[in-house]
């Protein structure tokens, strides 16, 4: 079938979706909503007058279909709420009420948002103590992919939706439900709000009389201090103070937009509350500690047997260039104890790269993209060169950019199935770094290589296993991806082969010198990519950190084939 995805944003399940339908044998054009308003319905209009499609897709849609269009043609709507739940803030009012069962309901679009007769819906169970990006992206995103699926193969097959059940819509979630009162809230209501919030509005709050949104809300049983008194800073993230003698931290924070003013953006915590931090202490976090502890770091070391296991827990799986030296000397630490599989497990969370909101934050950004690629280079590097254990990437979301191409640097890539995978820097062409000159062709090939960073465009699990991108996809649920993958690690370490493994990867590891040339070469790319006159690598990252709207969609997304994602590399 032609199929016509119409999305808010080429998100990560709106690639997940064009990656298992044109799997599937669909043939998919995408049309982006360009911000809302007339804008993106006429971007609709002309893609539907131009592709005459059998079926409109809504995978993450914020605003409405126009009436001519879903009267016209047959519009399936993504809901992330079970059949009956309707309105704009269907997971904000889950997790803010403490649901557990849950669900993800694909409907037919009517005058009525959400009310629309039922294709297809998928029960899910939401774990506790989640944030609603990690819910989306996790629990969220393999329901929907399930109920799709079927919605469209029932359309296929000529089938005809249910009719809906009576239904309750809730009003949009506002920021006065999410207000903090700092003086009476202890920290496990605080973080529930923040963690409501996360990674969109984030919840509106005053710091030293300014107002920002905030995101987090780890919970922290060491530190305390006043109630609403910021008390620590910790790779980024600023500590507050909650009224039970406890805290929570603040990961990232944005200022409040000022009428008529210019565009802001979110950044860590501790560089968009700086002005607010005289003599707020920074407290290094702990490499490990006990499970019962409550506190917040993007790294930690455990032990399992021969097993050593990096849990990195970076926001938005982005890192700074001082995320890049605390994950050096950790990876430093854990490569130096006498295990023989090491793993470094991103979780739930996408590896993205270098991160962007810090650069944007800081007063000289070219400055620090350069420190960044530097820092990021040297994680490449250290792990590039550990000859004495088998190391492992584990992506529990998939991986792009830079944070994929670091995991290349491992002896093997483990991905979740159904994520999605970006291996090219094209959205803020950049030419790369962290050595993947050199990993990637050793994995793929040369004119892979150079098809797949050529274009900005997402494969899935299947098809990157099929060329060497990766070595395993882990058939786990998002919550159970960390567990499957240290009993695989277990397992690697006690296979009887396993002292092969180390003769041939020590056979075919680059020399020193060949690690040298590709990072002399990637950074000079690099430096002319961040100096160079007339380059975009700037105002692309300033427009995707203001979310600036785009004035049509990217015309590499016009038309995936139904073979493309068999033919990416070709």
């Amino acid at each position: 079938m032609r199929i016509l995805l119409y999305s808010s944003a080429f998100n990560s399940f709106t690639q997940r979706t064009c990656v298992e339908l044109t799997q599937r044998g669909h043939d998919l054009v995408v049309a982006l909503d360009l911000g809302g308003g007339e804008a993106g319905a006429q971007e609709l209009r002309m893609a539907v007058d131009r592709h005459n499609p059998h079926l409109i897709i809504a995978p993450m849609l914020t605003t409405a279909i126009p009436e001519d269009v879903w009267t016209r043609h047959t519009c399936m709507i993504v809901h992330p709420g079970p059949p009956g739940d309707r309105g704009p803030s269907s997971l904000d009012w889950a997790l803010a009420n403490d649901v557990r069962t849950w669900g993800v309901t694909v409907l037919q679009a009517v005058a009525a948002m959400d009310a629309g007769p039922v294709w297809a819906w998928e029960r899910l169970r939401i774990p506790d103590q989640i944030s609603k990006s990690a819910l989306y992206a996790g629990e969220i995103a393999d329901a929907a992919s399930k109920a799709l699926l079927r919605a469209v193969e029932r359309f296929f097959d000529g089938q005809t939706p249910k009719d809906p059940p009576p239904g309750q819509t809730r009003p949009y979630y506002r920021q006065d439900l999410r207000r903090i009162d700092w003086s009476s809230e202890t920290a496990a209501a605080i973080s529930r709000k923040l963690r409501t919030a996360d990674s969109s509005p984030g919840v509106l709050d005053e710091v030293g009389g300014s107002q920002f949104y905030l995101y987090g809300g780890q919970v922290e049983d060491q530190l305390s201090g006043p109630p609403g008194a910021l008390v620590a800073t910790r790779g980024g993230a600023v500590c507050r103070a909650t009224a039970d003698g406890k805290g929570v931290w603040l990961t990232s924070a944005r200022p409040r937009r000022v009428a008529g003013g210019p565009p802001t953006a979110k950044a860590p915590a501790s560089m968009a509350l700086a002005a607010h931090l005289d003599g707020v202490p920074d407290v290094p976090a702990p490499l490990t500690w006990p499970d019962n502890q409550q506190s917040y770091s993007v790294v930690r070391y455990r032990e399992i047997g021969v097993v050593g296991h990096l849990e990195l827990a970076h926001p938005a799986g982005a890192l700074s260039a001082a995320d890049c030296r605390q994950l050096l000397d950790a990876y430093r630490y854990a490569s130096s104890r006498p295990t023989k599989v090491l793993v470094l497990d991103s979780g739930r969370t996408m590896s993205t790269g270098i991160h962007l909101g810090a650069i944007e934050a800081a007063e000289d950004p070219a400055a620090a993209t350069w420190e960044t690629i530097q820092a990021i280079d040297d994680v490449a590097e250290a792990i590039l060169g550990t000859s004495d254990k088998l190391t492992v990437a584990a992506l529990g979301a998939g991986g792009a950019a830079g944070g994929l191409m670091l995991a290349l640097a491992c002896d093997q890539v483990w991905v979740r199935s159904g994520s999605v995978l970006n291996p090219h820097y094209q959205n803020v062409k950049l030419y790369g770094s962290e050595l993947w000159s050199l990993t990637l062709p050793r994995r793929v090939g040369p004119d892979a290589a150079a098809a797949l960073t050529a274009r900005p465009l997402p494969i899935g699990t299947e098809h990157a296993l099929s060329l060497g991108l990766v070595d395993r996809i882990v058939q786990a649920s998002p919550g159970g991806f960390r567990w499957d993958v240290l009993k695989a690690a277990i397992r690697l370490a006690r296979d009887p082969d396993y002292a092969g493994y180390l003769r041939d990867k020590r056979a075919n590891a680059p020399s020193p010198e060949q690690i040298a040339r590709h990072r002399e070469a990637e950074l000079s790319e690099m430096h002319r990519c961040i100096y160079g006159p007339g380059e975009p690598y700037h105002q692309l990252r300033t427009d995707f950190m203001h979310k600036a709207p785009l004035a049509s969609t990217p015309a590499h997304l016009a038309y995936f084939p139904a073979t493309s994602t068999e033919t990416a590399a070709d």
